[in-house]
């Protein structure tokens, strides 16, 4: 079984000294039943008292307040994961998978993940790509899933940085290229449209050499899960083509992206914020007890002594109150 060392590093700059700023953090991983979080810590500079709690849905949440002034905001977490193999997905399910869909459905409490969301909602750009990639109930609920999986990677592009974080929907289904948030949000919504509850699932991919996958390495990633007769929540990545497996590390469960950022925040001052975040995940084959960490790579010491460098002159005002968040690439 696979264990993964996690390690995020997010940096804000301001332009100009922030009198106080406020933020929340979603980077802890879950632990559920493939998936064991077997240390977790954050660090944040300027020091200053970390709270935490769970959300509805299970999701660790860690929250702080900076009252003093100050030019810049690292937070580094850490992380030790162990996985579990996962059970092979089959290619369909039995001819009547559809009408146990709908009798699980109405007899649970999934009306969350049916309903459009924030970024995940119906628009007629969306019924249009539906109506051309023949979205509708046919075959079984996973067959169906598995083919939307793998239009979705052939019709868009993947591209980094090609949309912001608060982007609308519409915005990759009108150029046809995005990051990960967006595929996730672009199939959820197809998904909900045909009865099937699907989530939004924030974490991280280890990434290999010979899997040649697209999404960005050094970045959280995003992918869907939909809940299926027999199977219960099975995960789709539609950004590289995969079923989730144990290279998905997840830490945050919602509606969309709306509900599981791996960071938010806002200051107070009259500057410009400049992000910076960077991600490694690690593999090692054997487990390591609780006192004992996996080694550092040099190259990461130099990135968190860099980010905690002091920042650059202050430039000229331009804010007085902005939101911060990153995006899922």
């Amino acid at each position: 079984m696979p264990f993964y060392s996690v390690r995020h590093l997010t940096k804000f700059v301001y332009s100009n000294p922030v009198n106080e700023s406020v933020s929340e953090v979603r980077m802890h991983p879950r632990n559920d039943s493939n998936q064991r979080c077997l240390s977790f810590s954050l660090s944040v500079s300027p020091r200053c008292r970390v709270f935490s709690y769970r959300d509805h849905l299970g999701n660790h949440v860690h929250h702080f307040d900076i009252p003093g002034q100050h030019e810049q905001l690292v937070m580094i977490s850490e992380s030790l994961v162990e996985h579990q193999p996962l059970s092979n997905i089959p290619s369909f399910l039995a001819p009547d998978a559809w009408k146990e869909l709908d009798v699980l459905v109405a007899a649970g409490d999934y009306w969350e993940m049916l309903l459009p969301s924030e970024f995940a909602t119906p628009t007629t750009a969306l019924q249009d790509l539906a109506k051309r990639l023949n979205v509708v109930r046919r075959d079984d609920p996973l067959m169906m899933l598995h083919e939307l999986n793998a239009k979705l990677y052939e019709y868009f592009s993947y591209a980094p940085r090609s949309t912001s974080v608060d982007s609308p929907i519409d915005e990759a289904l009108t150029t046809r290229e995005g990051v990960c948030q967006d595929f996730a949000h672009v199939m959820i919504a197809l998904v909900r449209s045909l009865g099937i509850p699907c989530r939004y699932v924030s974490g991280y991919l280890h990434h290999r050499k010979q899997d040649h996958d697209r999404s960005t390495h050094d970045a959280t990633h995003a992918w869907v899960e939909a809940f299926l007769p027999h199977l219960g929540w099975v995960g789709f990545d539609p950004t590289n083509y995969l079923i989730a497996s144990d290279r998905h590390i997840r830490t945050a469960l919602g509606r969309d992206y709306a509900d599981v950022p791996p960071s938010k925040g806002i200051f107070r001052g009259r500057a410009n914020g400049q992000l910076f975040v960077a991600v490694r995940v690690e593999a090692s084959d054997r487990a390591l007890s609780l006192d004992q960490e996996m080694p550092i790579p040099e190259d990461w010491t130099m990135l968190v002594e860099k980010a905690q460098a002091p920042p650059p002159p202050p430039a000229e005002p331009l804010l007085l109150i902005q939101a911060q968040q990153q995006q899922q690439q």
